[in-house]
C-alpha cells in the first residue's frame, strides 16, 4: 500500500495544500520552520489518528482557524481508500474511512502501516525508559489492534486508580475494583510486549550484525516491572494487593507495565550505560529497521516510512545502509540539503520545495 494524495486545510502552518506523491521517494526540501515536518505529521495523523509530535490535538489547528482537516488517499491492489480526520477547536475529532464515520481508533490502524525515523529515535537506547516503552507500543498498536484497546484501557484504569490514591480516605473495597481491572488489562499488555521483544531481538540482531560487520552481537531483553510465568492476571492482582500500602503512602501505583523497560546490550555490554554514541546509534537504527521487517512478516504489507531529518544525524556508512534497506518502501524524507552522495543515490521520486506552508516547486 502507498499514499497517493494528501489534502490539508488549516493544518499547522498550511492554509490549504493538495499534493500527489510518488510511490517510491518523496523529498520535502526547505529551511527550518517552513512546514516540512508538518507534512509528515499530517500523513501520520491519518494513519494513527494522532500526531507523533504532540498529544494536544488543538495544536494541529492553524492559528486563527476553527478546525483543521487532513484527507489522504491510499492505494492497495488498485483499490483506493480515503481517510479523513477533522479536529475542532473544542477538542472533538471526527474520523472517516471511505466516507463512513469511525468510532474506534483501532478500526483505522490496520489500513496502512507507518514508521517514523527521527533524530529522537536515535536516542532510544540512552534515553529514559518511557521512550523504549513507546517504541514497543507504537509497533504493537499497528500490528495487533487488540493491543491498542488493552493498552488504552490499562492507561484509563491506571489514571483512575492514581486519582483515587490521592483521596484523604481510601476504602480497600473500592481500590479492589481498580486492582481487578488493572490486572485484567495489564497482564495482557505484558504478555504481548514479551512476545514482541522476543521477535524483535531475532530480527534486530541480524541487522545489527550487518551494520557492525559482525563485530558485535546485539541482545534486546524485556525487563517487565512485574514478573510471572503463568496465571498472569491472578498473579498481577496479587502483586498489586501486596503493594497497596506502598501505593497508598506514595499516592501512586508503583507496579505494572507503565514501569517496564528494555535492556539493550552488545557483546554483553549495557549500551545505555556504557555504549559509545556510535554503538548506541547503531543499536537504535537496528531496532527501527527491525520494525519494518516485523510488520512485513506479521501483515504481509510494506510500511510507509517517514524520515524526519534523520539522514543528517547519521554518518555516511549508516546513511548508506539505511537507504539501501528501504528501497522497496514508499518514503517521505525531510531535509534542508539535497547534496551529498547518499541523496544522489536515492531511488527515483519527487522533490517538493516547502516555503512558509506552501508547496512552491515540484521537481
Amino acid at each position: 500500500m502507498y499514499i497517493r494524495d494528501i489534502e490539508l486545510k488549516d493544518f499547522r502552518n498550511y492554509e490549504y495544500a493538495r499534493i500527489s506523491f510518488s510511490k517510491k521517494v518523496n523529498i520535502f526540501l526547505g529551511n527550518n520552520a517552513q512546514g516540512k515536518t508538518n507534512l509528515l505529521e499530517g500523513i501520520y495523523l491519518n494513519a494513527m489518528a494522532r500526531s507523533f509530535k504532540t498529544s494536544r490535538d488543538r495544536e494541529l489547528i492553524r492559528f486563527g482557524a476553527d478546525f483543521c482537516k487532513v484527507k489522504t488517499v491510499s492505494v492497495s491492489d488498485s483499490e483506493e481508500q480515503t481517510t479523513e480526520i477533522v479536529i475542532a477547536k473544542d477538542g472533538r475529532k471526527a474520523v472517516k474511512l471511505d466516507g463512513m464515520k469511525v468510532s474506534r481508533t483501532s478500526e483505522l490502524l490496520e489500513r496502512i502501516f507507518i514508521i517514523v525515523f527521527s533524530p529522537e529515535d536515535l536516542k532510544i537506547v540512552k534515553d529514559e525508559p518511557e521512550k523504549r516503552r513507546k517504541f514497543i507500543d507504537h509497533e504493537l498498536c499497528q500490528i495487533k489492534p487488540g493491543y491498542y484497546n488493552d493498552l488504552s484501557n490499562y492507561k484509563k484504569v491506571l489514571k483512575q486508580r492514581n486519582t483515587y490514591l490521592k483521596e484523604p480516605e481510601i476504602e480497600m473495597s473500592i481500590l479492589d475494583i481498580w486492582d481487578y481491572e488493572l490486572a485484567k488489562y495489564g497482564s495482557k499488555v505484558i504478555k504481548r510486549r514479551n512476545e514482541f521483544i522476543e521477535k524483535i531481538e531475532k530480527i534486530s540482531s541480524g541487522i545489527h550484525d550487518s551494520i557492525s560487520g559482525g563485530r558485535e552481537k546485539l541482545e534486546v531483553k524485556y525487563e517487565p516491572n512485574v514478573h510471572f510465568s503463568q496465571n498472569e492476571e491472578e498473579k498481577f492482582y496479587e502483586i498489586l494487593v501486596s503493594h497497596r500500602n506502598d501505593d497508598i503512602r506514595n499516592r501512586n501505583t508503583g507496579r505494572g507495565p507503565h514501569k517496564d523497560d528494555i535492556k539493550i546490550s552488545a557483546n554483553g555490554i549495557d549500551l545505555r550505560k556504557f555504549g559509545s554514541q556510535g554503538q548506541q546509534r547503531t543499536a537504535a537504527l537496528s531496532l527501527k529497521l527491525s520494525e519494518i521487517k516485523l510488520i512485513e512478516e506479521e501483515t504481509g504489507e510494506k510500511p510507509v516510512l517517514l524520515l524526519d531529518d534523520v539522514l543528517s544525524e547519521l554518518d555516511n556508512d549508516r546513511q548508506t545502509y539505511l537507504i539501501n534497506s528501504l528501497g522497496e518502501n514508499q518514503m517521505f524524507i525531510t531535509t534542508a540539503d539535497l547534496s551529498g552522495k547518499v541523496a544522489r543515490s536515492l531511488p527515483e521520486g519527487k522533490v517538493f520545495k516547502i516555503v512558509s506552508g506552501k508547496v512552491e516547486i515540484e521537481i
